[in-house]
């Protein structure tokens, strides 16, 4: 669970940019654009092999900003622009690669089961509809051929990048729940472990209070005996007992001090006992102020605003870092010129304590430069998500850095949640925001392009059926001279070898000029010979139709007819 806690989950499955309903102009512009190349892209490739279908430029402009539009508008109307799409792929096909877009996308939203599944089986189908409507209704063609476009329009568009998009969507609120589990079962280990920690910490407390606190006592009251009796006896020596009664008292103070800290948090006698004043601007500078009645020559600087509204456990590290570098001046460096500097910036306080070279060496003294001091600093500071550093400087004088969140609360980082943890050693690093955006637009480049080859694969199938009923004679209306080589083909189909060898030497004369012709599939035959077709072009342009028949030989009837 510890390991859980400090991973972060990371989708597969390229994101959906689209995580608003509405969108920037910017990022609206920016999709529009991509999808004008996309589709250019793919009536490119469908024109270069004859599948782009047989609409004029006009209309493939109007129906082309259709699907722009439609692309634009998924992230307010994902479903009315997913049914859109679907429709509009069965006219034109060049739009396949953004109707697999929209359907990846909106499925992907889709959180409702049954809406979702409604909605991709009517998606499904409309392609299959309007194939048929366009081949059979409006061009006179064979149903048969416009279910199969149909199929493999609605399959490669619509299916395939919907389920996609539906795993992806259920892999995204699986992460999502993934977090949110372990984000609360982290606060419920961090829960247990600082309830542990305050029964620990009370049950030391009771125990300094029994001993150390009992000892303290005892050292306090024979010193105001000794104190009482030195002034009959020797009254020059009563100051000196003094002196000692009242360290004595210092000490237990301090002592119910740090029993206040180590108690529970809910009583925080350490915490309830601060002022308003501990930790604020007014409480370092008396601070500072009693380290120059000392005779310690201090300089003091604060910038930004008081620390008044900050947590009383912020304060108190503040007052403990200023207080304990002014102590080990006092002790190791009296005399030497300190600076003390506080900044209060948006999230954080930086205290920085430098004293220069001491006049004198410092004498040396048991129990003295053992380093617990600042090694407590360091943890009371660590414990709140800071920082804390300490040692000596180049000119030879000692310096204490400390940087204390202003709201330890969230984990030291006021920028994000707390169960984005840094990922442990043996654990593969996940990368940055950039790389896994760019990884999202490669996966989605390779999953295009796979989409791509697959429909060119299913429309080559598709174009061994026939378009009309019978090929050597479609609706006169439909093919014209001037028609572009993929629009005829598309309607006809391509070069037939087995019609074009029965045609070799018996075609009428081919016009100057002719740069190839074709000879679609025929199987119309009248009194043993078998009628053909042929389509010339100049360059990728129409420029004669002609009808002709050749004697049907046994050999060539094998070979032409079914």
């Amino acid at each position: 669970m510890e390991i859980l806690g400090r991973m972060r989950f990371v989708p597969v499955l390229p994101a959906d940019p689209a995580a608003s309903p509405g969108g920037g102009p910017v990022l609206l512009v920016a999709e529009a654009l991509a999808g004008g190349v996309v589709m250019v892209v793919t009536y490119a490739v469908l024109h270069y092999v004859g599948q782009s279908g047989t609409l004029s430029r006009g209309a493939l402009l109007l129906l082309g900003c259709a699907a722009l539009a439609l692309l634009v508008g998924r992230r307010r109307y994902p479903q009315a622009a997913m049914l859109g799409q679907a429709a509009l792929v069965g006219v034109m096909p060049a739009a396949s690669m953004l109707c697999a877009m929209v359907c990846y996308s909106s499925t992907r939203r889709c959180e409702r089961p049954r809406r979702r599944d409604l909605l991709l089986g009517a998606a499904a189908v409309l392609p299959v509809v309007v194939c048929l409507l366009r081949v059979v209704v409006w061009q006179d063609g064979r149903w048969q051929y416009a279910v199969q476009l149909g199929v493999v329009l609605a399959a490669v568009t619509v299916l395939v990048p919907g389920l996609v998009g539906t795993a992806a969507g259920q892999q995204d609120r699986l992460v999502r729940a993934l977090q949110e589990r372990t984000a609360a079962a982290e606060q419920a280990r961090r829960l247990v472990e600082s309830e542990s920690r305050i029964h620990e910490r009370s049950r030391i407390a009771a125990e300094m209070h029994d001993l150390v606190g009992h000892r303290l006592s005892l050292i306090a009251l024979h010193a105001g005996g000794l104190e009482m009796a030195l002034d009959a006896q020797a009254p020059e020596l009563r100051e000196e007992a003094a002196h000692v009664r009242r360290a004595g008292r210092d000490a237990m103070d301090e002592l119910r001090q740090v029993l206040g800290v180590l108690g529970p948090l809910g009583r925080d006698t350490g915490t309830d006992a601060l002022t308003d004043a501990t930790g604020t601007r007014a409480d370092v500078l008396a601070l500072v102020e009693e380290s120059r009645a000392a005779g310690v020559p201090v300089e003091y600087a604060w910038e930004g605003e008081d620390l008044d509204t900050v947590q009383p456990k912020v304060r108190r590290a503040v007052n403990r870092v200023v207080r304990e570098s002014l102590t080990n001046v006092h002790r190791y460096a009296v005399g030497a010129p300190v600076q003390v500097t506080v900044r209060h910036l948006p999230g954080r306080v930086e205290l920085r304590v430098r004293n220069g070279v001491p006049p004198a060496r410092p004498v040396a003294d048991s129990g003295l430069g053992t380093g617990r001091g600042l090694a407590g600093l360091r943890e009371r500071v660590e414990l709140l998500g800071g920082e804390l550093a300490a040692g000596p400087t180049a000119r030879g004088g000692f310096q204490v850095e400390a940087t204390v969140p202003t709201d330890p609360d969230q984990g030291g980082r006021p920028d994000g949640p707390a169960w984005q943890a840094v990922v442990p050693e043996g654990l593969p690093a996940v990368e940055g925001p950039v790389r896994r955006q760019m990884a999202g637009v490669v996966s989605a480049v390779l999953g295009l392009a796979g989409l791509g080859a697959i429909l060119l694969l299913g429309l080559a199938v598709v174009q061994e059926a026939h378009y009309y009923n019978d090929p050597t004679a479609p609706p006169p209306d439909s093919l014209h001279l001037g028609m572009s080589f993929s629009a005829v083909t598309a309607l006809v189909g391509g070069n037939n070898d087995a019609v074009s060898s029965a045609a070799a030497g018996r075609e009428p004369e081919r016009a100057a000029g002719t740069t190839r012709c074709i000879f679609p599939y025929t199987s119309a035959t009248l009194q043993d010979r078998l009628e053909i077709t042929r389509y010339c072009f100049v360059g990728s342009v129409l420029t004669d139709i002609s009808h002709f028949s050749t004697p049907l030989a046994h050999d060539a009837a094998r070979s032409v007819l079914p």
